[in-house]
């Protein structure tokens, strides 16, 4: 397994991005793995290399750079305040360019294959994956919102908003009595699904709680070993085949 690191050059600043595919075998189809809230650490590195084992090409970016460099948040009260402020920086228009900087990166290296990509998100990007499937249709071809939060909001980027423009297969997976993804939003961003014609598949869990997927407190065994399966059967069916 290869694992790296890169500083990527965005129109708003360096993102350090962490890189794990396979040794061998590639080229390797691209999932962007997108952080929750808690950002980027060891959990969610081993999750990015979990999946890489399987024969992906995973790019994990540091999303809150525009706040500034690189950091590893704690549980203190400072920490928790410092996220919630670099949580605003990061919205469902600017991922595009993220995203794009990242596939351009991508598109010089050998080992990561061209054509469709997957994207995969968690807590507050769990909405930024829908917004990269409507950006980029003829790219992203799948994508995962696990314990996904905001998915309505009252803007005009609003991830359930011009799904019409996606072509990707889209997996939800929702906890019940969650505060950042009510219940009653399920049905709104479902609603949008059916009327936009988008296959999907969702998982509605009422014995797991936002959070369910990395490990930690919130961790929920089931929840999250169904999680994913889901993911790993949409991939095979949208973008390991080359071309």
């Amino acid at each position: 397994m290869i694992e790296r690191e890169l500083d990527i050059r965005t129109a708003d600043g360096e993102m350090k991005t962490f890189i794990f595919h396979p040794e061998h075998d590639g080229p390797h189809p691209v999932v962007l793995y997108l952080m929750d809230a808690p950002s980027v650490r060891p959990a969610l590195k081993d999750m990015a290399s979990r999946l890489a084992t399987a024969g992906y090409y995973v790019m994990l970016p540091y999303l809150f750079y525009r706040g500034g460099p690189f950091r590893e948040f704690g549980m203190s009260d400072d920490d928790m305040h410092a996220r919630r402020e670099l949580m605003a920086t990061v919205t469902p228009t600017n991922i595009v360019g993220d995203a794009q900087a990242m596939l351009d990166i991508a598109a010089a290296d050998p080992a990561a294959r061209d054509g469709a990509v997957g994207a995969v998100g968690f807590c507050m990007s769990g909405g930024l994956v829908l917004a990269l499937a409507k950006a980029m249709p003829e790219r992203v071809a799948a994508v995962a919102s696990i314990h996904g939060a905001w998915m309505v909001r009252d803007t005009p980027d609003s991830p359930h908003l011009g799904l019409d423009a996606a072509r990707a297969e889209v997996y939800l997976g929702w906890a019940d009595n969650d505060p950042t993804a009510p219940a009653e939003q399920l049905d709104v961003v479902r609603a949008a699904l059916d009327a936009a014609g988008v296959r999907y598949t969702f998982d509605f869990y009422t014995d797991a709680v936002h959070g369910y997927a990395p490990r930690g407190e919130r961790y929920n065994r089931r929840a999250s070993e169904q999680h994913w399966e889901r993911v790993h059967s949409m991939l095979r069916r949208n973008v390991d085949q080359p071309g």
